[in-house]
């Protein structure tokens, strides 16, 4: 009798241990569950903010070239009015135009930015030749289309870089948060990618040196 009651004591015991050691191990992974849910809301919250500061950066920058795209516009309608202009120079402008508002960019591509630049570099550059060219035609740079470009240009050339520069500030915080560890474990749960930087060409973060001397 007395060792079938101490076998009972023991089994008691022991099953008593075996539930403390299991509500332990439970409540510790409630505890890692609840900590690393904590820290994947809050790296996600965070992911997210930062996407959303690279889209509203990228959209600031699209907005000040599409700016001087308009610019670009108005001198463009002047000069088609105009009889005996160079038309190769003029239709390499509305060409490189075209192509400039046509490229989308996928801010997970870092080749649809390169495309992008491209473009927006060979419109700038037809664009100087035009200008280059109207040089010959007196007449044009006394038009009020010739005058607010004249006016409004190196402001949008400015605003550009700054867009430009505060996308790749917003990038590079972004990426930060993307690389980062543990922060990188949970960019990579939710498919959260490094973004592309804007590189610009060299000499682009100057204003293009453009004559209106009508003497």
């Amino acid at each position: 009798m007395r060792g079938i009651r101490f076998d009972n004591i023991f089994n008691n015991q022991k099953f008593k241990l075996e539930m403390k050691t299991s509500n332990l191990v439970l409540i510790v992974i409630i505890a890692v569950v609840l900590i690393l849910g904590g820290c994947g809301c809050s790296s996600y919250n965070n992911l997210v903010t930062g996407n959303n500061n690279v889209q509203k950066a990228w959209s600031n920058v699209e907005t000040n070239y599409q700016r001087r795209t308009d610019l670009y516009n108005s001198v463009v309608k002047t000069i088609q009015g105009s009889a005996n202009f160079e038309k190769s120079t003029l239709t390499a402008v509305i060409e490189a135009r075209s192509k400039a508002t046509s490229v989308h960019v996928d801010l997970n591509d870092s080749n649809s930015i390169v495309q992008y630049q491209q473009a927006q570099g060979q419109l700038q550059g037809a664009m100087s030749r035009l200008l280059a060219v109207a040089e010959a035609y007196p007449q044009l740079q006394t038009t009020q289309a010739f005058r607010d470009f004249q006016a409004q240009i190196e402001g949008t050339e400015n605003r550009i870089n700054i867009a430009r520069r505060d996308y790749n500030d917003a990038a590079t915080d972004f990426n930060n948060q993307v690389q980062h560890f543990p922060n990188n474990i949970f960019a990579g749960i939710f498919h959260f990618q490094p973004k592309p930087y804007y590189k610009a060409d060299a000499g682009s973060e100057k204003a293009p040196d453009i004559n209106f001397d009508t003497k």
